[in-house]
């Protein structure tokens, strides 16, 4: 369908001129493609718009833009800048209630159980992985049908993977012209696959030892990370884990590879191999480089590992996507912690480059700027999402940023080409351990801009307050707890204070399951949170050695956390916190500045209907939880639940945040929501379980090009 333009209104030109650019360029930019040295933003957009006269509107239209058929979602986060941003614009307020079922795709035949993989959808076809094996499947994007699917071979090493059924999804390159798709197994091996027809790819990688494994197409990642091995078996766990969630991105001919270990909270010994990124040749699966994440004798930041403990501990593995910037020929790196979470007596020192944001050059693995976002971290508050990047106006003009939102409930941004804050950072006095042979930092970076966008930490100001009566029953629940900031320590059984464990807000799943998104043409960034605390008590290593039947390394840490602690609750089954207890924050990357926040999700009845409640009028505290979420041209689209437990999804005004529509969701979904187009037709893809659930309008309701209005 072909819109024409009406040359005597100036307002329709510009206004279709600024939809052709934005979309021609994010179908380039979502290709790894620029139009220009700089990626283009709103403000270079609207000044560049607002000097076309209405001739040269029409002629550019005319001869570049017919009806849009296809706009396409490559990486897991839409694109290499993770915005999980889509330019297509079928579906809108007005039809957003006519979304319906156009398919399901089950993966029970792949052994799913939880749906994390975000899909890719390239040239006219969808790429997922499912299950604990992570099948590689190819979809049909209009039936759900699946074309073809690929499995790895059985492995000791896949076998006790402690990450088998957390795949995130695909990477994506192009050798020679043809489509090639990446993979990260659970057993660490890298593997890649002729996109149409789902084969290893001929010339990539080595022969994998193993009986069952193709004789080309794969790379065994453990090969190169320096460590002795058994091909079946894997690392000894004496030595340490390591897997991978998240897929690796392709990154000017170069396959960046990050990784994943146990969860440090299911850690009570201290050795574990580091999570060095490794970086390969995208066609022939040659290895390229390692970086090393605990640096070296001799290499920047070694002297924050005091006592030696950079030969024994490890992890700082980096489990969250990773972004990218072609034109810089830069990726950013988000990485984990320190070996076992809330201890680190055992690592002295701030331990470069624990919970960091790296940049690194993806040809040749050098550091180009790092910033650590939380010195000597104990909390488990190893970054969770992929770093967005966006270009904005700020005080310095025209300025290419990323911005990193943690689970300590801020977003630190930079300027991504030098790695300075684009506001300043100040470093903060922060309470100090008591447990015995901690060393905690005793400063952390807190950024001046912009604003938090949940709780931080929980002062008795901070309790449920409806009533005062519900207030009295919060403060006796934590009476036996010592309440602090962000980075309250946690305490060790039978402490001298005689408290039962320490609050930590926020917890660790702020914003886990749920990433951000952005606008790029905006500038703005929309955060997806879930309020939460967690009570931390140590034990001793011996104890908590007891919880794992195959535990990593061999040397036990003097602490280790308690597995089931004492946790304190309000006597009326609600949160014991202040609402909103989950919120959608949109921030102004030009300015800094927050425009909105709106309560996520409704009120749950079983608050709303407490008898102690009557008459009174709490608002809407959001549901307690943060679904996925995701941003088109016409609005913010995101899922979550009403009141009575009903699964929803939720339509949102990008500029103000005002609802615009909601409808009942298929099921529930976290994760990662996507939208594309495919021969003309809008789709809008949800994980539902071990499912894929497609949703569209109507057939006869989609017959409109994705870029008119």
């Amino acid at each position: 369908m072909t819109q024409q333009l009406d040359c005597d209104s100036l307002e329709n030109s510009l206004i279709i001129t600024r939809q052709f650019i934005q979309n021609n360029w994010h179908r380039k930019f979502m290709r790894g493609e620029k139009m220009m040295k700089t990626n283009p933003t709103t403000p270079f957009l609207l000044r560049t718009i607002n000097q076309f006269s209405i001739v040269a509107a029409a002629v550019l239209f005319s001869a570049a833009s017919l009806a849009q058929d296809t706009v396409e979602w490559t990486t897991l986060g839409g694109d290499f800048a993770h915005t999980r941003y889509s330019p297509a614009s079928q579906i809108d307020a007005s039809n957003f209630s006519d979304l319906e079922v156009a398919w399901e795709w089950d993966g029970a035949s792949f052994e799913a159980v939880s749906g994390r993989s975000t899909p890719s959808y390239i040239n006219g076809r969808l790429y997922t992985v499912a299950g604990a094996r992570r099948h590689v499947v190819a979809i049909d994007p209009k039936t759900g049908a699946t074309i073809w699917s690929y499995r790895e071979p059985d492995t000791g090493r896949w076998e006790y993977s402690m990450r088998a059924d957390y795949g995130k999804g695909v990477g994506y390159g192009q050798v020679d012209g043809r489509d090639v798709i990446y993979i990260i197994s659970p057993g660490f091996f890298l593997t890649a696959l002729d996109a149409e027809t789902g084969q290893p790819l001929e010339g990539f990688g080595k022969p994998v030892p193993i009986d069952g494994f193709p004789k080309t197409g794969v790379v065994d990642l453990l090969a190169d990370l320096g460590h002795p091995y058994d091909p079946y078996e894997g690392i000894p766990l004496e030595r340490g884990y390591i897997t991978s969630s998240s897929p690796p991105i392709v990154v000017n001919g170069v396959v960046v590879v990050g990784n994943s270990a146990e969860q440090g909270y299911n850690q009570s010994r201290i050795e574990n191999v580091a999570g060095d990124i490794l970086g390969y040749d995208a066609k022939t699966g040659e290895f390229l480089w390692k970086f090393n994440v605990i640096p070296q004798p001799g290499e920047y930041g070694h002297e924050t590992w005091e006592n030696d403990a950079w030969r024994t501990t490890g992890d700082i593995s980096s489990w969250a996507p990773i972004s990218a910037d072609e034109e810089l020929g830069l990726v950013f790196i988000p990485t984990n912690g320190v070996t076992i979470d809330y201890y680190g007596g055992h690592s002295p020192g701030d331990n470069l480059y624990s919970t960091s944001l790296i940049a690194l050059h993806a040809r040749t693995g050098e550091r180009a700027w790092h910033y650590q976002l939380v010195h000597h971290d104990i909390w488990n508050y190893d970054t969770p999402t992929a770093p967005i990047l966006l270009d904005v106006q700020t005080a310095s003009g025209l300025t290419p940023i990323v911005a990193q939102a943690t689970k300590q409930g801020r977003t630190y941004v930079f300027n991504r080409e030098t790695g300075d804050p684009i506001w300043p950072i100040v470093e903060e006095p922060v309470e100090q351990s008591m447990v015995p042979g901690e060393k905690l930092a005793a400063t952390q970076p807190n950024p001046t801009k912009p604003a938090p966008f949940d709780m931080q930490g929980l002062t008795e100001d901070g309790l449920v307050d409806f009533t005062p009566e519900i207030k009295r029953m919060a403060l006796e629940a934590v009476a036996e707890y010592q309440l602090g900031g962000v980075f309250n320590p946690p305490l060790q059984r039978n402490n001298p204070q005689g408290k039962l464990a320490s609050i930590q807000c926020p917890a660790g799943a702020v914003n886990i399951t749920h990433p951000s998104s952005a606008d790029p043409n905006t500038g703005i960034m929309y955060i997806i949170s879930s309020s939460g605390c967690g009570s931390r008590q140590l034990v001793t290593g011996e104890e908590a050695d007891t919880y794992y039947e195959e535990p990593t390394g061999v040397t036990l840490s003097r602490y280790a956390a308690a597995n089931g602690g004492p946790r304190p609750r309000h006597p009326l089954g609600i949160p014991l916190w202040k609402p909103p207890y989950s919120r959608i924050t949109a921030i102004d990357m030009n300015s800094g500045e927050h425009l909105w926040m709106i309560p996520a999700g409704e009120t749950p009845d079983r608050i709303k209907n407490l008898p102690e409640l009557e008459g009174v009028d709490i608002g809407n505290t959001g549901s307690g939880r943060a679904g996925p979420m995701m941003i088109t041209e016409t609005m913010l689209i995101y899922g979550n639940t009403a009141g009575d437990g009903t699964d929803m999804l939720y339509a949102i005004d990008k500029a103000t945040g005002a609802q615009l529509g909601a409808i009942e969701a298929p099921a529930g979904s976290r994760y990662g929501m996507s939208s594309w187009v495919h021969e003309g037709r809008q789709y809008l893809i949800l994980q539902t379980g071990s499912s894929l659930t497609a949703m569209a309008l109507p057939d006869g309701n989609s017959n409109i090009s994705s870029g008119a209005h």
